[in-house]
């Protein structure tokens, strides 16, 4: 055979058939015999034949690329809800770009406007912060459909995959207060996102259900990051009243705080109750059998994909919940 690149013409002549029917089961079309159909697949697998999307891209004015924006690449939480939408938009013929913001709002903006420059088809994102005044001008003047990862943005024609971190951190609080902890302490990232507000509702509401007063010294709210929640950390364990157990909302946040914790000498279990919200392996490496609030980033991922290929297809954007699971271990009792 010549190496010269096998055409849809090539593909049409050795199926007998119009190169308007290859096109048809190409694309997936439904008024397609399955007789034509098996034809044109016994073809292209013997020519060995694929499609060029750039000059179907051309034609459509689609790029068939996904941008996926995230905060933190290096959060594992992220990596898999990436992979695991990646791998469903593959499967829909679709690429993706991933791109990080750093936590950065110029970052983000400036992210925004490559995507835009790319004629990406639409973009998953994990938003540093909802309230920022650029956000719903720049998501409109995208011109493309938008899935939030959970992120609110109030009067954004946007679908989003939401967490219920609220009950998580509601039943890991109560179980706490259930084990004797009273001045426990609250670390998570920036209040203007939905993440922290839902994780603080349920804080709260286990307080509040005990009878036992907020107090507002032990709520600390900044960054997600491991140097946040670490700073934070000691400056709680430095004061005269000090917390006897600790909540860390998010991978970096948890990480920062059990390193903290380990050069204070503190033990989580034994000086301390803590919980981690979300789970990384690697917690065992600093501490055994911690307690976690647990969400599916998998599922995380395909809901993201489900809702992004719904609004391609002209779908209204809609929300999709991801529940979340406290998983008592050893940490959240003193023992």
């Amino acid at each position: 055979m010549s190496r010269n690149r096998v055409t849809i013409h090539d593909v049409a002549a050795k199926a007998g058939v119009a190169i308007s029917s290859v096109s048809r089961v190409l694309s997936g079309h439904l008024d397609v015999s399955e007789k034509m159909r098996a034809r044109v697949e016994a073809a292209v697998a013997e020519l060995g034949y694929e499609p060029d999307h750039l000059a179907q891209s051309l034609r459509k004015g689609a790029t068939n690329t996904i941008g996926f924006m995230i905060r933190d690449i290096t959060n594992p939480l992220f990596s898999i809800v990436a992979q695991s939408a990646e791998h469903e938009l593959r499967k829909a013929g679709y690429s993706t770009i991933l791109i990080n913001s750093h936590g950065e709002l110029e970052a983000e903006t400036e992210n925004f406007s490559l995507f835009k420059r790319r004629r990406i088809d639409g973009v998953i994102a994990s938003l540093v912060s909802e309230e920022a005044p650029y956000v719903r001008k720049t998501i409109r003047d995208l011109g493309a459909p938008v899935v939030l990862l959970d992120r609110e943005v109030i009067g954004l024609d946007a679908s989003a995959v939401i967490c219920d971190h609220q009950s998580g951190v509601r039943d890991a609080t109560a179980d706490l207060i259930k084990n004797g902890f009273k001045k426990i302490a609250f670390l998570s990232g920036r209040k203007d996102v939905y993440i922290t507000r839902n994780r603080i509702k349920g804080y709260e509401e286990a307080l509040a259900n005990a009878k036992i007063k907020i107090d507002d010294d032990f709520i600390r709210l900044g960054k997600f990051g491991e140097v946040f929640a670490y700073e934070e950390t000691l400056k709680l364990f430095s004061r005269k009243k000090q917390p006897n157990a600790l909540i860390a909302g998010g991978i970096g946040a948890a990480g920062g705080a059990l390193k903290a914790l380990r050069e204070l000498g503190i033990r989580p279990g034994k000086e301390i109750g803590f919980v981690a919200v979300d789970e990384w392996p690697m917690f065992d490496v600093l501490t055994s059998d911690l307690s976690s609030v647990y969400r599916d980033p998998e599922e995380m991922g395909r809901a993201s994909a489900r809702l992004m290929l719904d609004l391609i297809a002209g779908h209204a954007p809609s929300q999709e919940l991801v529940p979340t699971h406290y998983r008592p271990r050893a940490s959240s009792k003193l023992s």
